[in-house]
Parts: structure tokens; C-alpha cells; sequence
């Protein structure tokens, strides 16, 4: 009895001696195709018009915000995700649409995104609530391909809670359109720009904390991942500072695993990378492999009836209107943030 009430005097007046925990959860997600009903006159986005074969109209449009809006709310379970990076979304408009006139306006978003040469207009963004993160800054970084254009990278700086800054990239790598071996070349060029980025942040930061999150469009296993970016799975041993730790490549190999389904196979295309300061568990801004998943809401599901079990419940599937959310599920890990 005498511990617990000089437990309780200790509380009231040190409440300094003890470290409170709390949780930042970071989410990822391509939302296939967020595009809106107007003509872009310098875009390729013909296949996203009322009169198009898709017939995307007004209404198609407004469900699909909804939908976006309940699976980045679902993700956050008790509370929605501080940060949420996003990729295939083609405009400012749109992202205005989603953080103010969706769902998702109770929830006080702000945004910030990339005006890349992308033929399609498509470009990657992030959102974030400013009483859990204070902006920066944040940047474009070109990728100079020499035959067709890409995505930019979106580098964004800010300071968490526990006043540690945070370095988050989000990354729409080139497709597999042409083939994988024939498209190989662009996925590696874009991963060395990426590679320079995160070399730089590593001189500059005296405690560099990065977190990389994007669809590379290639598997934990591929060069642009495995080499050029070099990220290791982490081990318990140890992890080096300056050295990036991939959160999600371990979990991969179990079969029936990944954010995306091509061919009856899952894989993972969706990636959450972070730098070797993350995973120390003495610093008050952590994280490690178990708290980083793939969001397999059964909403987001539905049943493959080509290849058997499921499949992410789509907008689109080939030309056929569904009515779903992406083809990609979300990726997320949470922060740990331990102050005193």
C-alpha cells in the first residue's frame, strides 16, 4: 500500500520521471487512377471523361473520394493516420476534393504534392495533420529519364511531438508496362536518384531519420531495391545509422503475401523503408518490423474468380466499372514516440 502511494506523490509532482508512449501511424497508398472529370490540355488523361469508354462522370468521381476517405479512416482504426503519402492522384483539385469536401474533412488534412512531367498528369502527394506534424519544407526531385518522362520524388521535412525531425519520400517508381526486364532500366535510374537523396540527407543530418514509402513497382528482391537503394532486412543485432532497413522484405517471402496481385501472385509493390536511427528502441522516435503491415481490410477484398482466393476490390477491372478502391492495398507502420 505505502509503494503505491508513494508511486501516486511521485506522479503528481515528478510527473517528469516516467516516459509516456505514443503512436504515429504512417500510411501508403496507391488509389489507381484519382483522376477528376476535366480535360487537362496538356495531360493525357482521355480515358478519365464522362464521354470516355470509361465514362467517368461526376458521380463516379464523388464515390471514389468516399471510398479513398474510408480506407485511410479504416487504417487508422481509433484515429486516422497522421501521415498518409499517395500515389496515381493527377492534381491539386483533386487532392482538395479529398481533404475538404470528402469524408475525410473532419479530420483536418493538409497536403502537399509534386507537378511531374508525367504524360498522364499522374503525380504522388502527402497528407498530413499539423498538430502531429510540423512542415518544413518539402521538395521535388526530378528523375532525367532519356526516352519518357516519370514521376517526381516528394522529400518532405518536419518535426514530430517529440521535436525530432523526420525525412519522409514518397515514391511512384516507372511501370512494368513495357515488360520487366525492358522497363528495368527506368526503375533503376529513378532508385539511384532516390539513393543520392537519402546519401545526402546521411551527411547533412546530424541524426538523419528517413522513412521511404511509394509503389517502386519492384519486389524487395529486384536490383533497384536489393542494390542500388541497398535495403537490408533488419536484424535484432543490430542496425547501422546511416544504412536504410527494408520493414516489410522479411514478411514477403511468406507466399500469399503483398499490396498488389498480378497473375494469381501476390506481391509486394508497396514499400515502407527506413533508416537504421528508426529502429534504435533507446531513442525517443522508433519503430521496427512487427509494426509495419499491409492493410488486408476485408472491405478492400473480393473474390479472384480467375485465379481463386481474392483480390483487391478495384475501381476499374480491365475496362468493367466495380465500383471498388485500388488495385493496391495500403501499407503502414507506426512510430513510436516516447517523451517525458
Amino acid at each position: 500500500m505505502m509503494r503505491i502511494i508513494l508511486l501516486l506523490i511521485l506522479l503528481t509532482f515528478f510527473p517528469f520521471c516516467y516516459a509516456q508512449e505514443n503512436l504515429l501511424r504512417i500510411m501508403f497508398y496507391n488509389v489507381e487512377n484519382l483522376f477528376d472529370t476535366e480535360k487537362d490540355s496538356v495531360k493525357q488523361d482521355e480515358e478519365f471523361l464522362p464521354q470516355s469508354i470509361r465514362a467517368w462522370h461526376y458521380g463516379r468521381y464523388k464515390k471514389k473520394l468516399t471510398n479513398i476517405s474510408r480506407v485511410i479512416t479504416a487504417v487508422g482504426e481509433w484515429s486516422p493516420p497522421s501521415i498518409v503519402g499517395l500515389c496515381e492522384v493527377e492534381n491539386d483539385r483533386v487532392l482538395q476534393d479529398l481533404t475538404k469536401y470528402s469524408p475525410l474533412k473532419e479530420h483536418g488534412y493538409r497536403y502537399v504534392m509534386t507537378d511531374s512531367p508525367d504524360a498522364r498528369g499522374i503525380d504522388v502527394a502527402l497528407l498530413y495533420q499539423r498538430d502531429q506534424f510540423k512542415l518544413l519544407g518539402y521538395q521535388s526531385i526530378k528523375i532525367d529519364l532519356v526516352d519518357r518522362a516519370t514521376r517526381d520524388l516528394l522529400h518532405v521535412t518536419g518535426i514530430v511531438q517529440t521535436l525530432d525531425t523526420l525525412d519522409i519520400i514518397v515514391a511512384h517508381f516507372p511501370s512494368r508496362s513495357q515488360g520487366q526486364k525492358a522497363s528495368e532500366p527506368y526503375r533503376i535510374k529513378a532508385a539511384k536518384t532516390m539513393r543520392k537523396t537519402v546519401d545526402s540527407l546521411f551527411i547533412i543530418r546530424r541524426a538523419p531519420r528517413i522513412i521511404i514509402m511509394g509503389d517502386l513497382n519492384d519486389y524487395p528482391k529486384n536490383k533497384s531495391i536489393s542494390q542500388i537503394l541497398n535495403a537490408r532486412i533488419p536484424q535484432k543485432e543490430s542496425c547501422e545509422n546511416n544504412q536504410l532497413y527494408h520493414l516489410l522484405a522479411d514478411k514477403s517471402k511468406s507466399s500469399n503475401y503483398g499490396s498488389h496481385k498480378y497473375q494469381g501472385e501476390w506481391g509486394l509493390l508497396d514499400h515502407i523503408i527506413v533508416s537504421g536511427l528508426l529502429l534504435d528502441t533507446s531513442g525517443a522516435l522508433y519503430t521496427n518490423r512487427e509494426h509495419s503491415h499491409i492493410a488486408t481490410l476485408p472491405f478492400l477484398l473480393t473474390p479472384d474468380e480467375k485465379y481463386g482466393g481474392q483480390r483487391p476490390f478495384r475501381t476499374y477491372h480491365g475496362m468493367k466499372y466495380e465500383g471498388g478502391y485500388s488495385d493496391h492495398l495500403p501499407v503502414y507502420v507506426d512510430l513510436l514516440l516516447k517523451y517525458y
